[in-house]
């Protein structure tokens, strides 16, 4: 008996297969393997070339003066445009790079008693003094034995000065703030070239940044290459991004950088177009004045250093080891304007000198490098703000954007979308979730769309701002000003879903499948903005270190010495259960490489206590050194969807 399916079916038996196909090669196939990533990223580009060529010849209005041809064909060329953006994007994830071994062969590659010296920078503006305070001191426990650590402080403090004197550290400041950052760490620069003892190497370290014992001497081996103008390592962070945070998914879901760190930069250091990050990178001493230093044209000196090094042929390379962790942005503002900074940075240097279409010495794969990154700039957002307005066209004003039945829209854009997740999250290890990877790109949509079009068309003349970090976190904030779009978007859109389906009055032609398109674009559009509104309220922060895995130690309470778990501690508190203790006693608490610390109980728990202690300075820096400098970083490092849904199910509005 031979049997048919419906259009319907059909569709669905493809999606399905693409399903299966999808779970098999995920057992198969390896993700570190080149020829395995370039088959599944083809096909992704296959598929993509055959949506949106599907897109653009059967679901657009025909060419006539009317609102549904103005408005299907220009959400239609923001789509295309981004679907080119992925080409890139695809193509460059065919490969990675890991240094890891590299750098075991080419430890100490320099003449055994002579280490080449190297200068740590910390450029600093505002930040607070515990901020500082950890930096300093996981800089100073660098296991390379030449080092000189310096302090770069724009804001001309006079206490901070002090500190670094007492610290044996050296101190800097100048005159003016001229070039920012940039400027900052320049003015270094030609004071150290000054000395008669020069470094051979530059680090350089944003305030909040604190290295590992072995940053220094881990990034060192890989210049062994005398080529290696550059290395750049991942930032990591001991805090939850916004978006972690206030979803409460602190521990389940990765901050928002991880997916470009962890996989994006050893995908463009396998082409050889890895880029400087600003922190957390050391630089060749005589390849920085070889450039004249920093570049200060373009807001993000960073990415544009790794041009100009290049231009002189000294590459850019990426260590992929958790070496330094710092402090994300910590509020939605700071989260949003440090990517319309680096944003508005990328379209100054397209503008520049080094732009991927003047004439200069750059490779024909740096100019792709730099044309990558302006298109997902250019694209990635500008389409996020259109897929939330679009669907609003059709149920207020009968504006039909895509015309598509619903087996249509499964057997081209679902096929397309699922193999393109399986991929992405094969490769990342399942760091593509897609409700809050879409959130995540609308928060900052706006400002970085107002950056990316006014970094085109002016590109000088812009203030530069300075991503705070640390200051009081301790209450609930509502971000009313980031909120009013998206709430403005989200009541316009239950209207006009309302409206669509119970009035008459809005009951336009019928779309046919075309309406149950829109209807589950609208759905989801709700979802998103939905999420979004809940990360714009921000809540309170209390730092915490190792809270999932705690540790056994010894606390003396009533004469007695007693066994209990520390399930977190932080620079002036600890908590602890296993023990029954009365809110203000005084008890000893033994730390791991710190030592014997006088504490009081701060409050009682359900299952133990909170402790506050203040401690000497050298007791102090050890315990620093062991919270920031020590072990292994404490951000996530994958995502565990079980967890995802228990933690946003689990959260306290």
């Amino acid at each position: 008996m031979m049997l048919f399916l419906s259009e319907l079916q059909s569709s669905f038996a493809r999606l399905f297969f693409v399903v299966g196909c999808a779970i098999l090669l995920a057992i198969i196939l390896k993700p570190d393997r080149t020829a395995h990533r370039v088959l599944l990223l083809l096909i992704a580009i296959a598929l993509a070339l055959r949506y949106i060529l599907w897109r653009g010849t059967e679901t657009l209005a025909p060419f006539d003066l009317t609102a549904d041809w103005f408005f299907s064909w220009s959400f239609f060329a923001l789509e295309a445009l981004s679907v080119i953006s992925s080409f890139s994007a695809f193509t460059i994830l065919m490969r990675t790079t890991h240094r890891s071994s590299e750098v075991e062969a080419n430890q100490a590659w320099w003449e055994p008693g002579a280490p080449p010296k190297t200068a740590i920078l910390i450029a600093t503006y505002n930040e607070d003094r515990e901020v500082l305070e950890r930096t300093i001191v996981g800089a100073k426990a660098a296991d390379h034995p030449n080092c000189e650590v310096l302090v770069l402080d724009d804001g001309r403090r006079d206490w901070l000065q002090s500190f670094c004197l007492s610290r044996d550290v050296r101190y800097l400041r100048r005159p003016d703030n001229k070039g920012s950052k940039a400027g900052n760490i320049n003015h270094a620069l030609a004071l150290l070239a000054e000395e008669p003892d020069s470094p051979d190497f530059v680090a350089v370290l944003d305030a909040d940044f604190v290295p590992h014992g072995n940053f220094i001497s881990r990034s060192l081996a890989l210049f062994h290459d005398p080529a290696v103008g550059l290395v750049q390592t991942p930032q990591h962070f001991f805090n939850p991004d916004p978006i972690q945070h206030n979803l409460g998914l602190s521990r389940s879901y990765p901050d928002e950088q991880r997916f470009f760190f962890d996989h994006l930069q050893p995908a463009r250091d396998g082409w050889g177009i890895a880029f400087c990050c600003g922190t957390s990178s050391v630089t060749r001493f005589s390849a920085l004045l070889a450039v004249g230093g920093l570049p200060t044209e373009s807001v993000t000196e960073d990415f544009m250093l790794t041009l100009a090094l290049q231009e002189k042929g000294y590459r850019t390379v990426y260590l992929n080891e958790a070496l330094t962790e710092g402090l994300a942005p910590e509020g939605l503002k700071e989260y949003v304007t440090q990517r319309a900074r680096w944003c508005l940075g990328l379209m100054q240097i397209a503008r520049g000198r080094l732009g991927p279409l003047r004439r200069n010495g750059l490779r024909l794969r740096d100019r792709w490098s730099v044309i990558d990154s302006v298109l997902f700039w250019l694209t990635t957002f500008p389409f996020r703000i259109a897929a939330m307005v679009f669907p609003l066209l059709y149920w207020f004003f009968n504006v039909t954007v895509v015309d598509a039945s619903v087996p249509e829209v499964i057997d081209y854009f679902g096929v397309y979308m699922v193999w393109v997740l399986f991929v992405l999250n094969f490769i990342s290890g399942g760091l593509i979730i897609p409700i809050v990877n879409d959130v995540s790109q609308l928060l900052g949509a706006i400002p970085i769309t107002r950056a990316a079009v006014s970094g085109l068309i002016r590109p000088h003349g812009h203030p530069f701002s300075v991503t705070a970090k640390g200051g009081d976190r301790t209450k609930v904030v509502i971000q009313w000003r980031l909120m009013r779009p998206f709430l403005i978007l989200f009541a316009l859109t239950i209207v006009g879903l309302l409206a669509g389906i119970v009035s008459d009055r809005f009951a336009y032609n019928d779309a046919g499948d075309g309406k149950v398109v829109i209807l589950f674009w609208t759905i989801y559009n709700l979802v998103i903005l939905f999420v979004t509104l809940v990360v714009c309220v921000e809540m309170p922060r209390v730092e915490r270190h190792f809270a999932d895995k705690p540790e056994r130690t010894i606390i003396r309470a009533d004469g007695k010495f007693r066994r209990v778990w520390m399930t977190d501690l932080t620079q002036t508190s600890a908590r602890i259960r296993g023990i029954t203790l009365r809110p203000g006693s005084e008890v000893r608490l033994i730390i791991r490489d710190v030592g014997d610390a006088e504490a009081f109980v701060l409050e009682r728990t359900a299952d133990g206590a909170v402790l506050s202690f203040e401690l000497p300075q050298d007791q102090y820096e050890a315990l620093l050194k062991r919270l920031y400098a020590d072990g292994s970083v404490p951000s996530v490092g994958y995502t565990r969807l079980a967890a995802i849904v228990r933690d946003l199910f689990a959260r306290r509005y």
